[in-house]
C-alpha cells in the first residue's frame, strides 16, 4: 500500500493521489478556501491538534522561533538532533520529492505535509479512509488516543519470501491539522513498542516547522520539498551535520 494512497479523494483517480492541479489564473485564493467548505458543509471535519500546537508544536512558519535552526527542505523544516539520520524519497515516476524519513533509535517516521482547508480539518476523514484501505487488505486497524490526539495504529499482511508463515507490518499514522495545512506521520520500528523512543520522536515531530506558501492550493495537495545544499553536495557534510554546526537555515 502506497503510504498515500489514503489521501485520495473518493473521485479522484488513483494514480493522481499527489498530483492534483488547478488552473491558478482567475482564482482568488479566499474563494477556493470558500469553495472547499462550501463542498465539504454537509460533513464537516473538526480540526485534529493537540490544544497547545502553537505554542509546542507542529509549527506554522509564522509561529517558529527565529533563534532555532533547522533544515530548510522547502515546505517542511526539520531541526537537527544528535543521531538523527535525515532521507528524501521520491516518487519513482515523476522524480518528485514526496515524503521525508527520519532514522532515529532503530525508528524510521515518514512526514509529509499537505494544503488543507482553512475552517476545516482533513485527519478524521483520512484516518477513516486509511482505516478502511487497510481491513480491505487483510490487515488491522484500530483508533487510540496518543500525545497528539486521535492515532491509528496498524497491522498489515506482508508475504516475505523464504519465510515460513505470512508476516505482518505494523506501523502507527498520526497527523495534526494547522493554519491551512495538514502534517502527516507514520511512524514504524522500535518505537511502536518502546514508549519513551516514541515519545522522543512525536516531539520531534512536534518541533517541524511547516512552510504553507501563500498560492491557492486544492486541500490534500502535496506540498513542494526541495533538497537542501547540504545534500546535494556530495563533498559537503550531511545537512544534520550542518544544522548541529550552526549551518543550517533559521526558520
Amino acid at each position: 500500500m502506497g503510504l498515500f494512497d489514503f489521501l485520495k479523494k473518493e473521485e479522484e483517480k488513483p494514480e493522481k493521489a499527489d498530483k492534483l492541479t488547478v488552473d491558478d489564473d482567475g482564482i482568488d485564493e479566499e474563494e477556493l478556501d470558500d469553495a472547499v467548505d462550501l463542498e465539504d458543509d454537509e460533513d464537516v471535519d473538526a480540526k485534529s491538534a493537540p490544544e497547545d500546537r502553537e505554542t509546542r508544536g507542529p509549527f506554522d512558519i509564522s509561529e517558529a522561533s527565529p533563534a532555532k535552526r533547522y533544515v530548510d527542505l522547502g515546505a517542511l523544516r526539520i531541526p537537527a538532533r544528535e543521531g538523527l539520520g535525515l532521507r528524501l524519497e521520491v516518487e519513482e515516476k515523476t522524480k518528485r520529492l514526496v515524503a521525508v524519513a527520519l532514522d532515529y533509535k532503530e525508528s524510521t517516521m515518514q512526514i509529509q505535509a499537505f494544503a488543507a482547508p482553512r475552517s476545516t480539518g482533513l485527519w478524521h476523514s483520512i484516518m477513516a479512509q486509511l482505516a478502511e484501505q487497510v481491513r480491505k487488505q487483510g490487515g488491522t486497524a484500530e483508533e487510540v488516543e496518543g500525545i497528539l490526539g486521535p492515532v491509528l495504529d496498524t497491522k498489515i499482511p506482508v508475504v516475505i519470501k523464504g519465510a515460513a508463515s505470512n508476516q505482518t507490518r505494523s506501523a502507527r499514522f498520526f497527523g495534526v491539522d494547522g493554519p491551512r495545512w495538514f502534517l502527516r506521520g507514520v511512524l514504524t520500528g522500535k518505537a511502536l513498542r518502546d514508549e519513551a523512543t516514541r515519545v522522543e520522536l512525536v516531539e520531534l515531530f512536534r518541533s517541524v516547522v511547516v512552510v504553507r506558501g501563500d498560492a491557492p492550493l486544492p486541500p490534500r495537495e502535496l506540498l513542494t520539498l526541495v533538497v537542501p545544499k547540504a545534500m546535494a553536495d556530495p563533498t559537503s557534510k550531511t545537512a544534520t551535520e550542518d544544522a548541529a554546526s550552526g549551518e543550517a537555515e533559521k526558520a
